[in-house]
């Protein structure tokens, strides 16, 4: 029995000994130095663009609705082609408005023959006055008949007009040259006025794009605005939807009116030629503005970035003593006093212009700072680091 308790005590002195000796070899690893890479920062010049959200919109857009009621004898285009002004798109059954203009235009001729009768008979009555040959009242009535008969001829030209018009507007033409869309309307579908939207019709060339800028950006594009920009500065450009460089280059077209008081922002368009129809009314793309600051700029690689809270840090590598907790004690025995070592100290940032796979420092760090870019997901404030081991490094995207 004594035997068996004996092993039993052997078995747990030994497991607490196992136990302290992976502790210690658990804590020697946590206090380990984190192998990180470091970027020096220092000032450059850097070419970037500010950029904004756009839309591209026809510089004039209208809906064409038909003039007059009947329904849809002909379509002329093709949709979604270039039509130019003039061209006849539509055409609506001009039977009643022909007839209509024919009787009027019968009217009008009538009309004058009642003016020629008219006048014929007033020249007569007049020089039968002249030799007292003729009652005062018939000459009179004679004088009224003429005037009653020209009266009737100015109303019978505005007949003869509106039925024209109305004919006329049997016949639907571009009222400017741009790009047509879908037809709503089919041939023989009946069409009234103020109602039916037969399609809708666009400017092409040139083309605008529209984008929202902060009321505190209106000085700047004030002044842009008023500069006569060379036609082959490439001040504002737009990203098409695929990412692609529009290879056309833009210029201001008119800051808006007002700025928008729920959202103080106020709108900005700006106008490119578009001689291969590419850009479309309605289409999303990024508008880039050529930031024209020439002085230098910290930039340090976007990875090295950490968000906390909407607020942005980096580590910077320092040369710090390290004292432990029993320093005092180990001086006293002799032990020789640990020298400078590499710490990480968080250091809050103003974020500027992203470009590329670096960020523009605005505030928070100086030339000659070296910051960490690989190994600050193991980082917090104060952690020992070294460069003995350079870290990998970081998957593109992580760290900010």
């Amino acid at each position: 029995m004594s035997r068996f308790y004996f092993k039993v005590g052997l078995v747990m002195v030994s497991s607490l000994l196992l136990f302290a000796c992976g502790s210690k070899k658990k804590e020697d690893t946590t206090n380990a130095p984190v192998p990180v890479n470091l970027y020096k920062v220092q000032p450059e010049h850097v070419t970037f663009y500010d950029q904004y959200p756009g839309t591209v919109v026809a510089m004039m857009q209208v809906d064409i609705h038909p003039e007059v009621e009947g329904y849809v004898t002909g379509i002329f285009f093709t949709e979604g082609q270039h039509v130019k002004k003039g061209q006849k798109l539509y055409t609506i059954d001009d039977a009643k408005y022909r007839a209509t203009y024919d009787q009027a235009e019968a009217g009008r001729r009538s009309a004058y023959s009642n003016l020629d009768r008219a006048q014929k008979d007033a020249d007569r009555y007049i020089y039968l006055d002249k030799h007292d040959a003729v009652a005062k009242q018939l000459l009179d009535h004679a004088i009224t008949s003429l005037q009653m008969a020209k009266d009737s001829i100015t109303s019978a030209k505005q007949t003869l007009a509106r039925a024209k018009t109305d004919l006329d507007y049997s016949i639907i033409r571009a009222p400017f040259d741009g790009t047509i869309g879908i037809s709503q309307v089919k041939i023989g579908n009946t069409v009234t006025i103020g109602t039916t939207v037969l399609n809708t019709i666009s400017t092409d060339d040139p083309m605008a794009v529209d984008f929202v800028i902060n009321e505190k950006q209106i000085p700047r594009f004030v002044k842009l605005n008023k500069q006569h920009a060379n036609p082959a500065d490439s001040l504002f450009t737009i990203l098409m939807p695929n990412n692609a460089l529009y290879d056309q280059l833009g210029q201001i077209a008119l800051i808006d009116r007002g700025v928008d008081p729920q959202t103080g922002t106020i709108r900005v368009r700006l106008k490119f030629s578009n001689p291969d129809f590419v850009l479309r009314a309605g289409m999303s793309c990024m508008v880039r503005v050529h930031n024209e600051d020439t002085a230098l700029q910290l930039v340090i690689p976007s990875k090295a970035t950490v968000e906390q809270m909407g607020e942005y840090f980096v580590y910077i590598a320092k040369d710090t003593l390290i004292e432990s907790a029993d320093s005092t004690k180990k001086e006293k025995q002799g032990d020789e006093k640990k020298g400078p070592s590499l710490h990480a100290m968080q250091v809050k940032v103003t974020l500027g212009q992203t470009i590329a796979d670096k960020v523009v420092i605005k505030g928070g760090l100086k030339a000659g700072d070296n910051v960490v870019t690989d190994g600050v997901q193991k980082l917090h404030d104060g952690s020992s680091i070294t460069t003995a081991n350079t870290a990998g490094a970081a998957p593109q995207g992580k760290g900010k």
